[in-house]
């Protein structure tokens, strides 16, 4: 075996250690995991696919494509908690053979490898793939139509990958509306090619260039078409709604005037020096070396470092930004970084610097894990609520164990190997995390421990009905429960559960949040407290703790 090959089948070693472990060990966690899950089951039990359903509403935040791939996977699996990951672990793994093989195409193997690894250790990039959200699978859509992209206008043309880029790019805005940014890169290719750059050709005159528009089309009509015929003929005001909602409020009008997560204007380059560690540390040198490369007219570093500048500056115009918007951008970053790295792990600088970044990252996971072992500090204890004791106990020591792992690296390869410890203690917490952390974390993440609980209260012949729910209740809970409505106000469902209740007081109860959805008419003295699940209190109500409410 030579070299080349040895350094690809360890890097894909590595890949598969680092994002397949865990799988099967946990359940959907919030913000937006057991949605996605929700919806999926749904599909699979009612046979519904079109549009997704919330409990008893339809979902109209996403497009399904990420739901159906979780529902197929449950259809064929039968296991939710393998289900609900496989789109993201296969997802990312596309993501990475994308770049390693692209990076090949535009340099050498090494390059393609060292750009898989400037992708796989950075933490936004494996913190995502290990959730299954749906930004892993929009960065895949984006990377392989990149992909195709560049294969077209870089020595080209190549029609088929010329129509695979803009299909993927389809692909990709009916999984999220962003989808089509992909289709930013051509920006910088073509103005390469209008000034002459060697190797880059958009090849516009050419008729097969409709092929791509008409691929992105095609790619857009396999959930449009059908969803619009079938919405319209219901002739029905909540289907209207929501095609109204997912056409426009969730895509131009969120763009346009975002109603959350408001942020400056630089946020994103404070996202970009901190969730995209470490592969930003070699800046300093890499910033220069660019500077040199477009000097020479190398179209590849224009296109590559084009198209990020155009993705902070897309997700930098509306006021409403997430950390995860911008993780588009990071496989083309690390292709643009990967050429320069073999000759940068040889120079002092960026080792020490590594060596020190892998140093303090190891000693703030042991101080954090000594921290929670030895005392009771702030940032512990609010993460720790509702959390049986031993959770803290087993998340300190695996802290500890990350820690020491950091440490006895930096010992053994010291400064002029301190990428290869970097990959040990990077390797050894996505490890633990996955293999102890998770599971521990999983009761009172998931609302499993919740719903365990509220079933052994009400014994297995009750009725269930949720007021002021969230997605995990519906979802862990141990029988099909009834929902009075998700987007309604939490007063107005409780009005409906006590109806429902009252029809057969002997055996329904109700899980109600404290809150908004908890009058004051309500008897505590005959309810059941039920402790704290993501950060909320819940309520169990039989029918004489709401017998004042009718």
């Amino acid at each position: 075996m030579t070299r080349s090959q040895r350094d690809i089948w360890l890097f894909w070693l590595f890949a598969l250690l680092i994002l397949a472990t865990g799988l099967g060990l946990r359940d959907p966690w919030p913000a937006d995991e057991p949605r996605f899950a929700l919806a999926a089951r749904q599909m699979v039990e009612s046979g519904q696919w079109l549009f997704p359903m919330r409990g008893s509403e339809l979902y109209s935040d996403k497009p399904p494509l990420f739901m159906w791939l979780q529902a197929a996977l449950l259809w064929a699996t039968g296991n939710l908690r393998i289900a609900f990951l496989l789109p993201s672990l296969l997802a990312a793994l596309g993501t990475l053979w994308c770049v390693v093989d692209l990076g090949a195409r535009l340099w050498t193997r090494r390059v393609g490898v060292h750009a898989g690894w400037a992708v796989l250790l950075t933490l936004q990039f494996t913190f995502q793939a290990k959730k299954a959200q749906i930004d892993p699978l929009v960065v895949f859509w984006i990377t392989l139509s990149c992909y195709g992209l560049l294969r077209h206008v870089w020595k080209g043309p190549h029609w088929r990958m010329w129509a695979l880029g803009w299909a993927a790019a389809g692909l990709g805005t009916i999984t999220k509306g962003v989808g089509f940014l992909s289709l930013l890169i051509l920006l910088p290719a073509a103005i390469a090619s209008l000034r002459g750059w060697a190797n880059v050709r958009i090849h516009a005159r050419d008729p097969k260039f409709w092929l791509g528009p008409l691929a992105f089309l095609a790619a857009c009509g396999v959930w449009l078409v059908p969803m619009l015929i079938a919405a319209l003929g219901q002739h029905s005001a909540a289907y209207a709604a929501y095609v109204d909602d997912i056409l426009l409020r969730q895509t131009v009008t969120r763009y346009a005037n975002s109603w959350h997560h408001g942020q400056p204007w630089w946020y994103f380059i404070e996202v970009a020096l901190t969730a995209w560690l470490p592969t930003v540390l070699v800046l300093p040198w890499a910033l220069p070396a660019w500077r040199k490369r477009l000097r020479r007219r190398d179209a590849r570093y224009l296109m590559l470092l084009g198209f990020v500048l155009l993705v902070f500056v897309f997700f930098s115009i509306p006021s409403g930004k997430r950390d995860m918007y911008i993780l588009p951008a990071l496989p083309m970053l690390a292709l643009a970084i990967a050429p320069l790295l073999p000759g940068l792990l040889r120079k002092a600088g960026p080792q020490r610097l590594l060596l020190a970044f892998t140093v303090v990252f190891s000693l703030a996971a042991l101080a954090a894990g000594l921290a929670m072992l030895l005392g009771n500090p702030g940032f512990a204890r609010s993460a720790m609520q509702g959390r049986e004791a031993g959770v803290a106990a087993g998340l300190a020591w695996m802290l500890i164990a990350s820690g020491g792992f950091g440490a006895g690296a930096c010992l053994w390869f010291g400064r002029r190997r301190a990428h290869v410890a970097l990959v040990v203690v990077l390797t050894a917490l996505w490890l633990l995390y996955s293999l102890v952390g998770a599971p521990l974390l999983n009761d009172g993440s998931s609302s499993r421990g919740l719903m365990r609980n509220v079933g052994a209260a009400i014994g297995p012949a009750a009725e269930l009905g949720l007021v002021g729910w969230r997605e995990q209740q519906l979802l862990m809970a141990d029988r099909p429960a009834t929902d009075f409505g998700f987007k309604r106000e939490p007063a107005d469902q409780f009005v409906d559960g006590v109806r429902w209740q009252q029809a057969q007081p002997a055996t329904r109860w109700l899980l109600v949040e404290q809150g908004d959805g908890l009058p004051a008419c309500i008897d505590k003295a005959r309810a059941r407290d039920m402790d704290v699940a993501n950060g909320r209190r819940w309520w169990l109500l039989g029918a004489a703790a709401t017998r004042a409410c009718r």
